[in-house]
């Protein structure tokens, strides 16, 4: 619970911050939320009440919910075409380098305590300086009339969506446990697996850049499709090289996928709906990486294995795979396409 908690909240909040950064200042909800986000997120240093540190993890999720959804709507803000699609592949990039960072970071700090690992959010109060410093609001566009929450640009990309976020989650929550069913029970080992498919991960993201203009069908399909494809291997693997050969393919897909979803969201959105259209995107990415582990325990129940339950998840990426080919309604034009509006 202490894990999955902020994710939860994440996928709740992220609309109503969307909204407030629309109406309000995105910038100063950025700042206000990273000084919360540290003195939440550190708050498990002196806690010592288990419920006290869930509610300051619900706390952190209501945070990192603002975080990420004024992170994003600046990017579209500042830049549009190419430079967009750059710094949206970027974003992704960088967070998948910065979690290997801070899984070691924490894992060193671990050998302290438990407690000691929360102290790297303290991070996050630094880190509001530069942006206090070097971030700047956006000039406002006047509207007559309030805008209304863009539900029918972004119902599709949306369900999608949690579609990607549930295939992205899995293997960053369930590799070790596969690992263990393989005999691999080193955590050093199962460290550096883990690391490779991160790595797979980052260097998918890096790759989006010089893809984005074949347009979000040709992509979509063929990251699910290779989403899924992973995580068959991986079921079907008779030996760990196989298990990593999986984890890989699954990453570098799922690396990709992310930033193609996340582009063909904001590119719909006027400058006066993008704060609540990233919201509703990042709410929906959440729900999906919540969604994740408890839909694999009730497959893992039914099946009666975690390799099984995998399977089923690969399918389903498949299926995804085909319906974004033939029945939901994406388009086949760039990404890196001039943008709707910019302030």
């Amino acid at each position: 619970m202490v894990l999955t908690v902020p994710a939860l909240f994440i996928a709740l909040g992220a609309p109503f911050a969307g909204a407030i950064a629309d109406r309000l200042d995105r910038k100063r909800l950025l700042i206000v939320t990273m000084v919360g986000y540290s003195i939440f997120g550190t708050a498990p240093l002196y806690l010592d009440s288990l419920q006290a540190i869930l509610d300051s993890r619900v706390l952190v999720g209501i945070c990192e919910a603002a975080i990420m959804t004024c992170c994003t709507t600046l990017i579209a803000d500042y830049w549009s075409g190419p430079r967009r699609v750059r710094y949206l592949g970027l974003q992704t990039l960088v967070a998948t380098i910065a979690s290997i960072a801070f899984f070691a970071l924490g894992g060193v700090l671990g050998a302290g305590g438990w407690r000691a690992p929360f102290g790297v959010y303290a991070v996050a109060a630094l880190a509001a300086i530069p942006m206090a410093v070097f971030l700047w609001q956006p000039a406002t566009v006047r509207h007559e009339e309030r805008q209304p929450w863009p539900w029918r640009d972004l119902a599709v990309p949306s369900l999608v969506t949690i579609g990607g976020g549930t295939v992205f989650y899995t293997l960053i929550v369930q590799l070790s446990y596969v690992l263990n069913t393989a005999g691999v029970c080193d955590p050093a080992a199962i460290g550096g697996i883990t690391a490779v498919m991160s790595l797979a991960t980052a260097i998918g993201a890096g790759l989006f850049t010089k893809v984005a203009s074949r347009g979000p069908r040709v992509l979509l399909i063929a990251e699910f499709a290779t989403s899924g494809l992973g995580l068959l291997l991986i079921f079907a693997a008779g030996s760990v090289p196989l298990i990593v050969a999986g984890a890989v393919l699954t990453g570098a897909a799922t690396g990709l996928l992310l930033p193609t979803l996340l582009t063909r969201a904001v590119n719909r959105l006027p400058f006066a709906q993008r704060g609540r259209g990233t919201g509703l995107w990042t709410g929906a990415l959440f729900l999906g990486e919540f969604v994740s582990p408890l839909m694999v325990a009730a497959l893992t129940a039914v099946t009666g294995g975690l390799a099984a339950s995998l399977a089923v998840l690969g399918l389903a990426s498949l299926i995804m795979a085909a319906l974004v080919g033939t029945v939901l309604a994406v388009p086949t034009s760039p990404l890196n396409a001039p943008a709707v509006d910019q302030p």
